[in-house]
């Protein structure tokens, strides 16, 4: 945990991932993140492999440095409570939709007038201004009707979807960027604002990078899709004895390749010599490539192209990321005792920084775990929150 956002308040209600990881990228940076949820708790802390009930593992991995505290927000004593934490909150962060926030009286109007200078942010399936904005979705819903799933068709045609919640934690980075955008003005002005970083148009924004291609222009040149990615030889290759990932992209790289590969005569050609003819032609060029890579073994392309400084890697499954010398070189995955969970593995983030404070991560919390403090920080007295405890509407771990 970095010492960025020391100070700065975060109250998030979300669920899931997509949420739940942005303010998990919050909480790394320093920021004091409540996570909000309802008496029987977040959906996703049920989801197994568990050591105990409610704290299954993608729940231990999206909900590192928070505290945790459960409210009924359906009961007047419960409503009333998070009104009081959000008056001294520097955001809040829901994937409620429009009519659920309403009745609950969480919309961005209604809290404007408790803190005029809290970021709200919502994270939910669809923007506000489209007619799609009351669908519920989760990421495979978005993976369809983005484009990923046809994106990552097989060979017959039939889309499927990338074994990722990509979507969720696509709209989670971007989510967390325009916060910290937000939180950047708030300091500087004193002003709070509405942020909508809705899954649909973020997994638009991040595919149409590059795929919308000839579309980008007027009248359009080309169809969409960038081609490099859509030919069907873009895939590791095949060796004499297994597959590896090769990615001769410069002109310099794929003539070095080429030579390498015994086809010097194709390295001077115009299509490889030439970066806008190469992009006409990769798809011949990318046969050409697989047809040389299964004439040599793996470990001899391997120190070929590491000599050639060519991009290549060989094709690892889950377990070989995990136990990658480079990974357990630079700490990425931390043996570390949870309070109630015992010894747990976790994925640190992922960034390199120097000359700023660290301290250890907080470790995902049990279900109302801090509720009495958190309330007490709100400025509710003994009493009251013990009211609130007995009468179901706040729950203490």
């Amino acid at each position: 945990m970095y010492d960025f956002l020391a100070g700065l308040r975060v109250i998030d209600l979300t669920t899931i991932v997509l949420g739940p990881y942005a303010t998990q990228i919050l909480g790394d940076f320093g920021a004091d993140v409540i996570k909000v949820e309802p008496p029987a708790g977040d959906v996703l802390r049920h989801v197994e492999p568990a050591r105990h009930p409610g704290m299954g593992a993608p729940y231990l991995n999206s909900n590192r440095n928070k505290r945790a505290i459960a409210i009924d927000l359906k009961s007047d004593g419960g409503r009333a409570a998070m009104l009081r934490l959000l008056a001294g909150a520097d955001v809040f962060v829901h994937n409620l939709r429009p009519g659920p926030a309403a009745r609950l009286g969480l919309t961005y109007e209604a809290l404007k007038q408790v803190n005029p200078r809290l970021i709200y942010c919502v994270t939910v399936g669809f923007g506000e201004g489209g007619p799609y904005a009351d669908r519920p979705a989760y990421d495979d819903v978005i993976q369809a009707m983005g484009g990923l799933a046809q994106l990552n068709a097989d060979g017959a045609g039939n889309p499927r979807f990338l074994p990722t919640v990509a979507c969720d934690k696509i709209g989670a980075l971007m989510a967390a960027q325009v916060m910290l955008a937000a939180v950047a003005r708030q300091q500087r002005t004193g002003e709070g604002c509405y942020i909508g970083a809705p899954m649909f148009e973020g997994l638009v924004s991040y595919l149409m990078v590059e795929h919308l291609a000839g579309n980008t222009f007027r009248p359009a040149m080309g169809t969409m899709g960038y081609d490099r990615l859509l030919t069907p030889y873009r895939r590791p290759f095949e060796t004499a004895d297994g597959h590896l990932a090769v990615l001769p992209y410069t002109t310099e790289q794929w003539t070095r390749f080429l030579t390498a590969a015994g086809r010097p005569e194709v390295a001077g050609e115009e299509r490889v010599r030439n970066p806008a003819e190469r992009s006409r032609h990769i798809g011949e060029l990318y046969a050409i490539l697989a047809e040389a890579m299964r004439t040599r073994t793996t470990a001899d392309w391997i120190a070929t192209l590491t000599e050639l400084d060519i991009p290549h890697a060989p094709v690892q499954s889950l377990d070989d990321v995990f136990h990658d010398p480079h990974l357990a070189a630079v700490g990425m995955f931390e043996e570390l005792e949870h309070p109630t969970e015992g010894p747990v593995v976790s994925v640190r983030a992922p960034y390199e920084v120097r000359d700023a404070d660290q301290a250890p991560d907080r470790l995902a919390p049990r279900l109302g775990e801090h509720t009495r403090q958190v309330l007490a920080e709100a400025g509710l007295d003994p009493a009251e929150i013990d009211a609130l405890v007995d009468s179901g509407a706040v729950r203490q771990a």
